[in-house]
């Protein structure tokens, strides 16, 4: 019946010139062309497509069946057989319909799946898709409106993190990139042999430089990448990024150029729209392109090898801190080893405290402390202490001085705080021992530091088990000066400053501690009267009773 009807539509539209194809015919075309697929008629729908009197009308009205036919090649019920004719049709439909029209009708489908079924979608239709899209003749445009609709949704796909997630590759991603890849060439390509630089070319290179971008940013920020020992080639994302980065470098400006001048006042790019529209994702992205080039070491041999490593650190720091102000495990961890990759690169002490008047260089420790304090994983905890240590070893001293103050001033948190006063021991147990003097850890400027380190923030009513780290490391710091530091020498300048000491720091600690003391001795009683008066409260947790802590248990604690 499907067929019959399908045929009386082609019939009646035989005789009709292309112009006067109703919208009514459209309609009825693709219902019928729909109903053949699914009573099974497929073989029967082919051979209408394939007579040559049909060809206008396949032209015109065909790309109403792509819906329909791709539906059919996803849905893994049908037989192979039926498969492989729907493939058919599908190749003559591309081949025959009004690239146009088909254009729009790929680019639903590929907006219409979600889950698993997007890279599904999406590894069906690119090659269609490109022979599409080199048919036309307003190039730039169809290939801008392409690459973002498939950006959109790959960048809804999770990205695989662990080494068995990427091999497993289950949502398709992995297989999605490489596709892509391979579906963007012949356009760079044509651009890069286009040497008459006409407006559409421009827009074209305009269009996949965006394209480059913002994969830069997702899936690449996010990715994890092999360990090149165990990857064999076979690591899908640095395959990518290196493809990417190749063609960014292949098409956008000189390769150290488009790295380095990124931020300046004078642009690197002449797409002044782009920079402006997308600056927080371009930031990220060149945040993602860094970490590429200077870590993992792609393309990194186009670089010039004369660059100095504090000329790396500080181009590099602005990307570190965009990398410290994301949540993600993989995308704080990256952030950590651009830090120590940059860091490693430069000698102990020689890095002078005039950098500290550069934004990135006090808002990254910063990022650390955060890192430190804020964040679920250990590993990441540990990690941010070891590049913050790694970062005050490599300031001069009077960057660390500087760096101290601001630290003690600004972490509000009494671990952070004990590091720090632990360095400062250090540094001056340096100076001690150095026979020339060190003005910012000895004298004046040291007394100034420990104004900010031997005090109780709240006085004696200061929480003193909450900032028990911060109170141990300061009389750890106080004793060391007192048995260091010779009364008739004075080095460190401690001595004239014992009143101070003892009235802002030693008195109030001793009330608080004697305040803490009557408090504790309070509870004891209190737990000691409710065991005779066996008026305890219950917990529960998960709708279960736990068993009330036995007495001695509650003294003890």
């Amino acid at each position: 019946m499907a067929v019959e009807e399908l045929q009386s539509i082609i019939k009646r539209c035989q005789i009709l010139e292309e112009q006067d194809f109703k919208e009514e015919d459209f309609g009825l075309f693709q219902l019928a062309g729909q109903r053949c697929i699914e009573e099974g008629h497929i073989d029967q729908l082919l051979e209408i497509i394939q007579n040559e009197k049909n060809k206008v009308i396949i032209k015109n009205m065909g790309w109403n069946l792509i819906g329909p036919v791709v539906r059919c090649l996803l849905c893994k019920d049908k037989e192979d057989a039926k498969r492989k004719v729907c493939f058919l049709i599908f190749d003559l439909l591309v081949k025959l319909c009004n690239p146009k029209e088909l254009l729009l009708g790929l680019l639903e489908l590929i907006e219409e799946p979600s889950g698993k079924q997007i890279s599904q979608s999406i590894l069906l239709l690119l090659q269609p898709l490109q022979t599409v899209i080199q048919k036309l003749h307003n190039k730039a445009y169809s290939i801008g409106l392409a690459l973002s609709t498939l950006w959109n949704q790959l960048s809804l796909l999770p990205v695989p993190y662990t080494k068995e997630q990427i091999q497993m590759d289950d949502y398709g991603l992995c297989q999605c990139c490489k596709a892509l890849i391979e579906f963007t060439k012949p356009f760079v390509e044509e651009v890069i042999d286009n040497k008459e630089n006409s407006l559409e070319n421009e827009k074209l290179k305009d269009e996949l430089l965006k394209f480059c971008f913002k994969s830069l940013k997702c899936p690449l920020l996010t990715a994890q990448f092999l360990e090149q020992s165990e990857e064999g080639g076979n690591d899908p994302f640095r395959y990518f990024a290196s493809e990417i980065i190749g063609f960014l470098s292949a098409i956008g400006h000189p390769f150290p150029k488009m790295i380095f001048n990124h931020g300046r006042k004078k642009r690197t790019w002449n797409y002044l729209e782009f920079e402006e529209e997308e600056d927080k994702q371009l930031a990220d992205s060149m945040a993602s392109l860094a970490y590429l080039v200077f870590v993992q070491g792609i393309r990194i041999d186009q670089l010039p090898m004369v660059l100095s490593p504090l000329y790396l650190l500080q181009f590099n720091m602005g990307h570190i801190e965009v990398f410290l102000q994301r949540t993600e495990e993989s995308v704080i961890s990256k952030g950590l080893e651009l830090l120590e990759n940059s860091l490693l690169r430069i000698e102990d002490s020689s890095l002078l405290y005039q950098y500290l008047e550069i934004k990135s260089f006090l808002t990254v420790p910063q990022g650390l402390v955060k890192v430190m304090t804020l964040c679920p994983i250990e590993t990441l905890r540990k990690k941010s202490l070891a590049m913050l240590q790694l970062y005050i070893n490599k300031l001069d001293l009077q960057g660390k001085y500087t760096l101290f103050r601001c630290l003690l001033n600004t972490s509000n948190h009494s671990g952070v705080e004990a590091f720090i006063i632990q360095n400062i021991k250090n540094q001056i147990d340096m100076s001690l021992k150095r026979t020339h003097n060190n003005k910012w850890f000895t004298g004046p400027q040291l007394v100034s530091l420990l104004d900010l380190v031997l005090f109780l923030p709240e006085g004696a009513e200061t929480d003193l088990l909450q900032n028990s780290d911060r109170i141990m490391a300061s009389l750890n710091l106080l004793r060391y000066l007192v048995i260091k530091d010779n009364e008739n020498d004075n080095q460190t300048g401690l001595w004239t400053e014992l009143g101070n000491i003892e009235n802002n720091f030693l008195k109030p600690l001793h009330i608080g501690l004697n305040m803490s003391k009557a408090h504790y001795e309070a509870e004891i009683k209190n737990s000691q009267e409710a065991q005779k008066s066996k008026d305890l409260c219950s917990i529960t947790v998960g709708g279960e009773e736990i068993p009330n802590m036995p007495p001695e248990m509650q003294l003890k604690v």
